[in-house]
């Protein structure tokens, strides 16, 4: 379907997309159902990595904003295997998704190619065997990846999905420098195009509200990220964690930092993704972190859940829909 054929028809109220259902986005979970079939389910993994931006290769103390605790679950332990990680992760989670059958191996603290190959090929193949376990998704740095690891990953792929997901965060150089993100962003736009050229499919982590960017900057960053080969993005609003230092740093220049309410973060994600391209699939538009690791709670009792259908219904309001106004 051409996008001027989307446009007739939300022109006479009527809305059919692209997509394969009926959202006004390019849904992450749809993206699954026409992968596998149905529901697939992240098992979160710590396999004990670290990062160069914390051992001293590149930087030490790590991102401004980063607290990797906030984001594992209970079971998801360095000092446990692999595989005793994802036999708990999928007890846990067929507690709570009793459809969910099939499994991705979800290698997610900190940066997760940050090893000598010989060592990620033995964490990787424990994933895998598991015969729940379909597929792969790796967390890293745009820094963190050679073509050792890419033909690794190709080889994987030959039996199992496999998707890499890099943290971007921003696009602007001066926003990276700030929070000691440790790379720049042409570093990351590399990255993506090679891993794009080697028919790995891979993902971007982006944050809204960090210091120093204005809405507008934000906004423009929508376009930037349309340029780039990405199969999928994550969109966060920044989030304090205590102790951090970006914490400190809101505190002593709050006039730096642009705050959303929940509210205007709506309005401002439903004009960006219009800006967007609509080959980009979006897995998530918030983030959501236990209430006791953050320092600042405007969005506490609104689960993510809840702020999803609150975009939609902007959406539909709207009478609007990714790419709308989408650039090529």
């Amino acid at each position: 379907m051409t996008r001027n054929r989307i446009f007739a028809m939300m022109a006479n109220d009527i809305y059919i997309s692209d997509w394969g259902d009926n959202k006004r986005y390019n849904s992450y979970a749809n993206y699954f159902k026409k992968q596998f079939g149905g529901r697939v389910q992240k098992i979160s993994i710590n396999a004990g990595f670290t990062c160069p931006n914390r051992d001293g290769t590149v930087g030490t103390g790590g991102c401004t904003f980063c607290n990797n605790d906030a984001f594992n679950p209970s079971y998801c332990r360095a000092e446990k295997s692999v595989a005793q990680q994802i036999r708990e992760g999928i007890e846990f989670h067929h507690k709570r998704y009793r459809r969910a059958k099939k499994f991705q191996a979800y290698f997610q603290a900190y940066s997760n190619t940050y090893k000598p190959v010989e060592q990620l090929r033995s964490l990787y193949n424990e994933a895998i065997s598991h015969e729940n376990v379909i597929g792969i998704v790796i967390g890293t740095r745009p820094d963190c990846m050679n073509n050792e690891i890419l033909d690794l990953l190709k080889e994987i792929q030959k039996t199992y999905y496999v998707m890499l997901e890099f943290g971007i965060e921003s696009v602007y150089d001066r926003t990276l420098k700030r929070v000691n993100r440790g790379h720049d962003f042409e570093t990351a736009r590399k990255t993506i195009e090679i891993t794009h050229q080697s028919g790995i499919p891979c993902g971007g982590h982006f944050i809204f509200g960090l210091p120093g960017e204005t809405r507008e900057m934000m906004l423009q960053m929508s376009e930037i990220i349309s340029t780039l080969p990405l199969t999928t993005v994550k969109f966060h609003q920044l989030q304090l964690f205590k102790g951090s230092e970006i914490e400190k740093e809101f505190r002593q220049y709050p006039e730096d930092f642009y705050s959303f309410t929940i509210e205007s973060y709506i309005d401002f994600i439903v004009e960006f993704i219009e800006k967007l391209s609509p080959n980009i699939v979006i897995e998530r538009f918030v983030g959501e972190v236990p209430p006791q690791f953050l320092s600042n709670k405007p969005w506490v009792e609104k689960r993510y859940d809840i702020i999803l259908q609150l975009i939609e219904k902007e959406l539909e309001e709207k009478n609007t829909f990714q790419g709308k106004n989408f650039v090529r």
